[in-house]
């Protein structure tokens, strides 16, 4: 694997990070996750201005312009020959090197880095627990974004993993179901497609924005709100929804069937609109194998 550090090629082998890098130390950074499907990606500018928002709310600034990153992106994912594969891709952005000590330096020292590696195809339906161990906060402004303070949801999955699921699913403070450890939740109940609030502790995803947008071109109801657990007994479907997963229907929680325990008629439906959203694919392409200037 090759990486894009700084404007630079370096091979993963030869890469390193300064000891000092707060990223390292206090996870004192951001990220941006999302799947390249032949060359293209679902919702780029999306992305990117979420990856500039969670940068913003931690008081840093992207050292490159939106395009500088898009010919960064390219670049990378044509120099480890993933241009007609699917892959996934990561931006990182730490706040760099500075003192031990919690309040940052002024002015940062901010460092980029993009890596690019061969994705096989998601998962057609996915199992889940509720998590014990674990909670999100929905009081902490971490909630909304993607930082690299991400021990909660790897202490989520794996519980999960040793509770024989492939996700876990969270709870807020409150109890309410919020996320699972890596993917939005969605219900489909009455008629009506209905996904924990922002303000439950949800990450404002890029693809649940997308299928909240879907569900309301379709004339289905839409509701973000408040999800006990007890809901997902009365649910009829189920599934979640990340920009590496798409759409992936939920059909058990807690060795418990969701509806029917199969892939419901609303959620094939879903996913087809979802796969069809040629509208929101965006092309990169990469006339160079440098890095933005």
């Amino acid at each position: 694997m090759i990486l894009w550090i700084d404007g630079a090629f370096i091979p993963a082998g030869a890469a390193r990070i300064d000891p000092r890098d707060r990223g390292f130390l206090l996870g004192d950074g951001v990220f941006e996750t999302f799947a390249v499907e032949r060359g293209g990606v679902l919702a780029l500018g999306a992305h990117l201005a979420r990856f500039r928002r969670s940068a913003q709310a931690i008081g840093l600034r992207l050292p490159v312009s939106d395009d500088a990153l898009r010919r960064a992106l390219a670049a990378t994912i044509e120099t480890n020959g993933l241009g007609v594969e699917r892959a996934a891709v990561r931006i990182t952005l730490t706040r760099g090197t500075g003192p031990p000590e919690l309040l940052p330096p002024d002015p940062p020292s901010p460092r980029l880095l993009i890596a690019a590696t061969p994705a096989g195809p998601p998962p057609s339906v996915m199992r889940a627990v509720i998590a014990h161990g674990v909670r999100r906060n929905e009081h902490s402004p971490m909630a909304r974004i993607k930082s690299l303070s991400h021990l909660d949801a790897v202490l989520a999955r794996m519980e999960a993993a040793e509770r024989g699921a492939e996700e876990a699913l969270m709870r807020n403070a409150a109890g309410n179901l919020a996320s699972a450890s890596a993917a939005n939740l969605f219900l489909i109940a009455d008629g009506a497609c209905i996904t924990p609030a922002v303000s439950e502790g949800a990450l404002p995803g890029v693809t649940r924005a997308l299928v909240l947008d879907l569900a309301l071109r379709h004339g289905l109801g839409v509701r973000e709100e408040s999800i006990p657990v007890a809901a997902l007994e009365s649910a009829e479907e189920a599934f979640l929804t990340s920009s590496l997963l798409g759409l992936c229907p939920l059909i058990g929680v807690d060795g418990r069937r969701i509806g029917a325990g199969d892939v419901g008629p609303l959620t094939r439906r879903f996913r087809r609109a979802l796969g069809n959203a040629h509208e929101h694919v965006e092309a990169l392409l990469a006339p160079s194998r440098g890095g933005p200037g």
